[in-house]
């Protein structure tokens, strides 16, 4: 998230800038603007505020301070590969429908109903448009995945957290400060795991490295596609869970991985992270090898990792260097990977907890 932009009470501007922004010294709020008459109103005028380059929105009521980071990065990934997403979770109540006399019609099934919450994440571009298309319409949602999907764009719905509640009652404050008590009961501790691999070049096999086949006279040799890349990333994952190591969990003598894609390792790595209680903050590869270059294709690499985990593209570098003509590297023998994953694990009361 490059810029926040809080959106208050317009008497509320100056205060909230000076004894919240400047005392606590929040670098990414950008803007603090007025709101309106509406919630949409409201968030309307933070659009106007966001700059043109921008690419994506998320939109956050400010009375639901429970949401977690995980949430934020769940909804912003989907955004991103679908146009429009929102957190909520599954209903739990039977819902009725009544008439205008409070006289029960019939029982809704509740299996597809979902109580919406925020954080909402959209691509600008077309979250703007459904907000011009509502203005000129006249038509006021009560969230703003309803004015896009008037638009005709489905909206995924990410699931979220019953906790993460909208406090508008004294008895919502009661039960954000118990949640909050049980919280604070948590804690976070950072972990990290490095990961290596190398594989030699042949003939009559195809270049994959980051799930990215690269047009070469030459491949890797391996059990599986070789992509040393991802194999040092998934080694690097587990290390950093605890979970040993690659050839623990994908032996290579195992016909069932024979030139499996190691993207489809990658994501059960992710799994077996996920279920250890462990979030995924970064990746950092460095890539040896004198040729081909790999700079055109680190982008791609990148994003291909990052959907697979689930994480932003922003959260994985990729760089590539060569050996300067030293050992196997040097010689074009083949390839080395070095990769970092830095992460967190959550502990509460002592034992491990999914995070």
């Amino acid at each position: 998230i490059s810029d926040v932009i809080l959106v208050v009470p317009p008497d509320d501007i100056e205060p909230v800038r000076k004894q919240i922004v400047e005392k606590y010294g929040l670098t990414k709020v950008s803007a603090v603007v007025a709101g309106g008459h509406e919630r949409q109103d409201s968030v309307m005028n933070g659009l106007r505020a966001v700059a043109a380059t921008c690419d994506m929105v998320i939109v956050h009521d400010g009375v639901r301070p429970l949401v977690t980071e995980a949430m934020i990065v769940r909804v912003a990934a989907a955004a991103a590969e679908g146009g429009a997403a929102s957190i909520g979770v599954p209903v739990k109540d039977t819902i009725k429908e009544t008439t205008d006399e409070n006289r029960v019609k019939g029982t809704i099934p509740r299996r597809n109903l979902w109580q919406t919450q925020t954080p909402q994440a959209f691509q600008y571009d077309l979250l703007c448009r459904a907000y011009e298309a509502a203005v000129r319409d006249n038509f006021h949602g009560t969230d703003d995945a309803s004015l896009v999907e008037r638009m005709g764009v489905p909206v995924r719905m990410i699931t979220g957290a019953y906790e993460n509640i909208k406090i508008t009652t004294p008895e919502d404050l009661i039960m954000a400060e118990a949640l909050m008590k049980e919280k604070m009961k948590e804690q976070i501790i950072g972990r990290s795991g490095l990961g290596y691999d190398s594989h030699r070049f042949a003939k009559n096999r195809k270049l994959v490295l980051g799930g990215v086949e690269i047009p070469f006279d030459q491949g890797l040799t391996g059990h599986s596609d070789a992509d040393a890349l991802l194999h040092a990333v998934c080694d690097a994952l587990l290390g950093m869970a605890g979970a040993g190591d690659i050839g623990r969990h994908f032996p290579d003598h195992d016909p069932a991985f024979k030139n499996i894609a190691s993207l489809i390792l990658l994501k059960r790595v992710g799994q077996i992270v996920e279920a250890g209680g462990m979030a995924v903050h970064n990746i950092d590869v460095t890539v040896m090898m004198e040729r081909p270059k790999l700079a055109p294709y680190a982008a791609a690499m990148a994003d291909k990792i990052a959907r697979t985990l689930n994480i932003p593209a922003t959260a994985v570098n990729i760089k590539a260097k060569t050996n300067e003509g030293m050992g196997f590297v040097g010689r074009g023998e083949g390839v080395a990977v070095l990769a970092v994953a830095n992460g967190a694990e959550r502990i509460k009361n002592g034992s491990q907890t999914p995070g």
